[in-house]
């Protein structure tokens, strides 16, 4: 156990000179140390805030290096030993509550956002979510912050990116089939701030689940050869998030995903702030004690138990209990209603590897009960309005907050023989007066303004 005067001289040392002491160590002497420093933060008397400062930012440079130590000694951490014991069945209010130690407000669009992520795990049942949102509404944040709670290999960050980029650098060549192999199965895919849907247009057959193994053929420019064809497998389903500024999307690509946008109001932006101050200003405490939360900790061996398990079979004890619940939904079938069915039996099955150790199976199947029915239609029932419409939930919050707000302003809240409508510049003032933001002319008038249309919203 290290004394006080070696904790003292360790956590005082330069940069270059704790990196030299610490990188003289071995992995397990870096364990000890790592655990008697914990325990002084911990529990030791009298630290001040600069000792604790000084200790979390030296535990931090330890924990980088332990992991380059166990990833050189191939010590994978998703397979070690993890005591299932300690998990109990968890609620979606729990599950919420946890991920708000970081993300504030947003409640359905976190929820959904880990469902998401976790459904990379299972064989077929995986969700495609698309964050639509103006620049700095936070619709990158809420997927960036979900992902650390996951096995970093099994996370795909990709900024701007064009298709022939991305299969080049996710694929590996294989000589029999003269072609790249792109295996994105258990993978969570995440694009960030996309400009256009390029790429997408691309994986539609991936994205509709359509068959595990797809071909594609793109068309890749050489200094010698000029334009030449490449071929490209895709493997596997990924659960893929997709973050852009764009609220224009094509039809093909909105009924593949679930459409969501992160709350802007006041109440939300206010707490946001305040994180973000807590974090910036002592930023090392605030990881540290982010990384020792037990309730954090639980989620994250949960998630890499869950991993483990392997599951490849899930079936739904209750179909009928399914078929009841959305048939009393649906006022007239629409084509785009039979994804979204698919989409609330993933959800039921999400659920059920959730709480998999409190599920029964049967021959390896694991069953999805009729709790786990209950809450997939329960979370549903909150994003269903905008999605049967195919709408962001952002341009459809503003239809009801401004447009419909508005109009029953001018017009006294009555509806006579002949109702006033609103002039584009009245919705942009109102938009202002609500959101505390300008909203652009051209953006309301080429993207806004005719997915309302196509809604039939507005006429």
């Amino acid at each position: 156990m290290l004394k006080q005067t070696q904790i003292n001289y360790m956590v005082t040392l330069e940069e270059p000179r704790l990196l030299e002491y610490l990188k003289n160590r071995d992995l397990s002497e870096l364990l000890s140390i790592q655990s008697d420093l914990k325990k002084h933060l911990n529990f030791g008397e009298n630290l001040s805030p600069k000792n604790k400062n000084d200790i979390a930012s030296t535990l931090v440079y330890i924990e980088a290096i332990i992991n380059g130590l166990s990833q050189a000694e191939d010590i994978n951490p998703d397979e070690e030993f993890i005591n299932i014991s300690q998990f109990k069945p968890l609620s979606s209010n729990e599950l919420i509550e946890t991920l708000g130690l970081t993300i504030k407000k947003d409640e359905i669009n976190r929820l959904l956002t880990f469902l998401a992520h976790l459904s990379a795990y299972t064989e077929e049942s995986q969700l495609n979510i698309s964050f639509n949102a103006p620049s700095s509404s936070g619709k990158s944040y809420i997927p960036m912050e979900i992902s650390r709670l996951f096995p970093e290999k099994d996370v795909i960050q990709v900024a701007y990116c064009s298709p022939t980029a991305f299969f080049h650098s996710h694929g590996t060549f294989n000589k029999e089939k003269q072609g790249y192999i792109v295996d994105l199965s258990k993978k969570i895919l995440i694009f960030l701030d996309q400009p256009h849907t390029m790429l997408l247009q691309h994986l539609r057959p991936m994205l509709s689940h359509d068959k595990k193994e797809i071909q594609l053929k793109i068309t890749d420019k050489s200094q010698k050869q000029g334009l030449k064809t490449k071929n490209i497998y895709l493997i596997g389903y990924p659960s893929v998030i997709f973050c852009t500024a764009g609220l224009t999307i094509d039809e093909q690509e909105a009924t593949r995903f679930l459409l969501l946008s992160p709350e802007i109001n006041q109440e939300k932006l206010r707490e946001g702030i305040l994180e973000k101050i807590k974090k910036d200003s002592d930023r090392s405490s605030y990881l540290y004690n982010l990384e020792i939360n037990s309730e954090r900790k639980l989620l994250k061996d949960r998630i890499r138990a869950i991993k483990q398990e392997s599951i490849t079979e899930i079936n739904i004890v209750n179909p009928q209990l399914v078929e009841h619940m959305f048939m009393k939904r649906i006022k007239k079938f629409k084509p785009k209603h039979q994804r979204d069915i698919g989409r609330i039996t993933s959800l039921v099955k999400i659920f059920a590897l959730l709480n998999i150790w409190f599920r029964e199976r049967e021959e390896g199947a694991l069953i999805a009960n009729d709790e786990d029915i209950k809450d997939a239609f329960e979370i549903y029932d909150k994003i269903s309005e905008s999605q049967e419409l195919n709408l962001p939930p952002y341009v459809f919050n503003l239809y009801k907050d401004i447009i419909v707000t508005l109009y029953k302003e001018k017009n006294n809240n009555e509806l006579d023989s002949s109702p006033r409508g609103a002039t584009r510049q009245e919705i942009l003032k109102k938009h202002y007066q609500v959101y505390g933001r300008y909203l652009p002319d051209w953006q309301f008038r080429q993207q806004i303004l005719p997915m309302l249309e196509t809604s039939g919203l507005i006429t």
